[in-house]
């Protein structure tokens, strides 16, 4: 592409572009004269062509600002030339050189993106006039789409750097439950990625996807308010004890309720609903089917899956048909029997985030 500033042509007190490329097409010798005097003593620089392939030929050869071309050719027509190269517009401006007959296909050139034509037999001003105010909307044209690019980088470096920080919130929100539950960090990552993914599969809107996302990993964030020897027991829980364990779900939502953050008003409405079930047996509310929110539903499934498809502190991972058998059962019954149908039809998806982040040793474990 061409660079070109504003002169002032000797003997014409005409403003127009320095440097410009014009290539010149037209099938006859003494036109294509005509027009090269006129542009080079414009100081344009000018290259020719007499058919449509030789303009296409010196188009992928050479950097050209503008195409001024006859319409009316043997052979491909100016007007053909436009269709050719008309993704190449604005880079590169065209302007036709109609006779009074061919108006109405001038007129259709310029539905197809031509700048402009100029009636034969033409005066070098229309000619110098209709040039140089292709090549300025052209310059404009260019430096409006490349400042609309530049903001939407710009954008999306933001959109960017707002998710990055959400995501930071959320994972700091949750750290001290984690570390307490002696649960890693991967597991708070995966119930995130799969939170996404299934809603993907459900046909939510990326900015519901980029939610959900954020607010799954805090569906445990209650657990900073159960004692220790409660989150820690590696035997079974006594009645009492469940019962303070129970509370986690309540506590989360405190933690996170008043929020004006979308991401953090939905993460305590899954905290909040995360263990309620599908037949209504669940806490703490012992809500039933789509009483449920929808995301406390989906968080409730995959955090299920990643429990039994990982070690932790008092159990062992379980092999798949084992994980695939308690979901299967869990439909209607601990689960949404829809979102069951959903994650086991795209459980692939699942086994490659499950695959993609796998826990770091936990302490004193060596192996399996």
């Amino acid at each position: 592409m061409s660079h070109w500033n504003g002169e002032t042509m000797a003997g014409e007190g005409w403003v127009g572009p320095k440097h410009a490329s014009v290539l010149i097409v037209d099938d006859l010798p003494i036109v294509r004269l005509a027009l090269q005097r006129i542009l080079t003593k414009a100081g344009y620089r000018c290259l020719e062509a007499e058919d449509v392939p030789g303009a296409l030929a010196v188009l992928a050869a050479d950097g050209i600002d503008l195409v001024l071309c006859d319409i009316q050719m043997p052979g491909a027509s100016g007007l053909d030339l436009v269709r050719a190269i008309q993704d190449r517009i604005p880079d590169i401006s065209v302007v036709m050189v109609s006779s009074l007959e061919d108006t109405e296909t001038a007129m259709e050139c310029l539905h197809q993106g031509a700048f402009g034509y100029v009636l034969k037999p033409f005066q070098p001003r229309e000619i110098l006039v209709q040039v140089n105010s292709a090549l300025r909307r052209r310059m404009l044209e260019i430096a409006f789409r490349d400042r609309e690019a530049q903001l939407a980088q710009k954008v999306r470096e933001q959109t960017l750097e707002i998710r990055q920080s959400r995501e930071e919130i959320a994972l700091r929100l949750i750290s001290a439950s984690e570390h307490r539950d002696n649960e890693t960090g991967m597991h708070v990552r995966r119930i995130g990625l799969y939170a996404a993914e299934l809603a993907r599969l459900l046909g939510w809107g990326e900015l519901a996807v980029e939610t959900i996302e954020s607010a799954a990993p805090m569906h445990d964030i209650g657990k900073i308010g159960v004692p220790d020897a409660i989150l820690q027991k590696p035997a079974a829980l006594t009645p009492e004890e469940w019962i303070t364990m129970k509370m986690h779900t309540t506590m989360g939502a405190t933690i996170l309720k008043g929020s004006t953050v979308p991401f953090i008003q939905m993460g305590a409405r899954i905290a909040l609903g995360h263990h309620e079930k599908w037949d209504g047996s669940g806490y703490p509310f012992a809500l039933r089917g789509t009483e449920i929110p929808i995301e406390a539903r989906i968080t409730s499934l995959l955090d299920v899956y990643d429990a039994v498809s990982n070690r932790r502190h008092y159990k062992e991972p379980w092999p798949e048909h084992q994980v695939i058998q308690v979901i299967r059962e869990g439909a209607g019954v601990h689960f949404d029997p829809d979102l069951v149908a959903l994650f086991l039809a795209n459980l692939d998806r699942f086994r490659e985030i499950l695959a993609a982040h796998p826990n770091e040793p936990l302490p004193g474990f060596t192996g399996l």
